[in-house]
């Protein structure tokens, strides 16, 4: 009787360990539950070609300040990010890509990302800078990036062949951003 109660208790904690696990890697969405449609629902308007990538890395690099806490890998280990928790997100983590529409990301560069140090850029940066610099973080994946999906994994997914790492048609090869340490 012993032994079924203890592996009855045993199964429930991997159970609820599993669960637990499962939730934090879902990467809840930082837009609010009232925009989360509408931010979805916005399609990048600029072409994705090397010339865009090209504008969106000026931005990154300059005005945006993104390398400050990004890093110029895009890994989330710029200079400023070992002060910061959570830490700033990681672009090369492939998953991040594929659960996020363009849409969502577009909405927390320009409204900010609450519970976070990433600020809002909508009065410092235009759309189209915005959507330029979201062709250019995805490059940070590589082919992994959006998985040749434009949408993400989100509603309404797409199907258009994206490019690969820094604007150049990939090769293939697994990421080396797995696991816990890249959640953001």
């Amino acid at each position: 009787m012993k032994i079924r109660l203890l592996t009855v208790m045993l199964a429930s904690l991997c159970f609820a360990v599993s669960a637990g696990a499962a939730e934090r890697h879902m990467m809840p969405s930082v837009v609010p539950a009232d925009k989360l449609a509408e931010a979805r629902a916005l399609k990048n308007p600029l072409a994705h070609s090397p010339e865009v990538i090209e504008q969106g890395k000026a931005v990154y690099n300059g005005k945006g300040g993104c390398v400050t806490c990004h890093g110029i890998d895009g890994d989330g280990k710029g200079p400023a990010a070992a002060s910061m928790n959570p830490s700033p997100r990681n672009f090369q983590h492939h998953g991040f890509w594929r659960h996020r529409t363009e849409g969502e990301v577009f909405w927390a560069i320009k409204y900010g990302s609450p519970g976070t140090a990433m600020i809002a850029f909508g009065s410092v940066l235009s759309d189209n800078e915005i959507w330029a610099l979201i062709h250019y973080e995805q490059t940070f994946a590589g082919t992994h990036g959006m998985m040749g999906h434009r949408e993400g994994m989100g509603p309404g997914m797409g199907g258009r062949e994206g490019m690969g790492h820094r604007g150049q048609k990939g090769k293939g090869g697994m990421s080396e951003c797995e696991g816990d340490s890249c959640a953001r």
